[in-house]
């Protein structure tokens, strides 16, 4: 299983896309999925290109949030804008890192990213409560390198 293409089938990455959806519904956050073969650079900072790349450090109150997966690496990266950083707990990240983690070593991809993606709506729903002038500023779509 080494090329994206065959990381997610059509009907996973749909299921994420809801799960994206589900978890903005009640938030001004912004959640998006980026999945690509490997990377050449540290991933975390590779995570923060992608960040850049996918224009979301342009969200009103700085609180996107970036799964990023390098498939044929075994890696993955959640990073939060400094909206969002400064007010999860301090072990927020690595405890929804784990949550992820522990269903990619059970070979459920989907699952982790889903868990992963509906981890951090909850805590953009704490601290970034939907109000009727917010806009879905980002696409929820999977986007691929």
């Amino acid at each position: 299983m080494s090329l994206v293409e065959d990381f997610l089938t059509s009907e996973e990455e749909l299921e994420i896309v809801q799960a994206i959806r589900q978890a903005e519904r009640n938030t001004s956050g912004e959640i998006r999925v980026h999945i690509e073969k490997t990377c050449k650079i540290s991933h975390y900072n590779r995570a923060l290109e992608v960040f850049q790349m996918l224009k979301m450090f342009n969200t009103a109150a700085q609180n996107a949030v970036l799964i990023y997966i390098a498939v044929e690496d075994h890696k993955f990266v959640i990073y939060g804008d400094k909206g969002i950083d400064a007010v999860v707990p301090t072990d927020f990240w690595d405890t929804t890192k784990n949550a992820m983690q522990i269903q990619f070593q059970h070979g459920d991809f989907k699952k982790g990213i889903i868990d992963g993606v509906l981890k951090a709506g909850e805590e953009l729903r704490e601290h970034f409560p939907w109000h009727i002038e917010d806009e879905d500023e980002l696409s929820n779509e999977i986007s691929k390198g």
